[in-house]
């Protein structure tokens, strides 16, 4: 699975590094950003959740 965050979506409300930080982080800015392009398999119900959970949509799975 791939991961994306739209950056012109993104608001920095950090749901996503909350509740998978072994694949978001946060930029000097304060948005959310991927660490990888290709999720781990153990890290990928995370993400789905990270995903599920983001108020504006901002992240994309593929």
């Amino acid at each position: 699975m791939k991961v994306f965050v739209d950056d012109d979506a993104c608001r920095g409300h950090g749901v996503c590094l909350t509740t998978c930080p072994e694949v978001f982080d946060l930029s000097d800015g304060g948005y959310a950003v991927t660490l990888v392009s290709e999720v781990p398999a153990e890290h990928e119900e995370s993400v789905r959740e990270a995903a599920a959970g983001c108020p504006e949509r901002a992240i994309r799975l593929d």
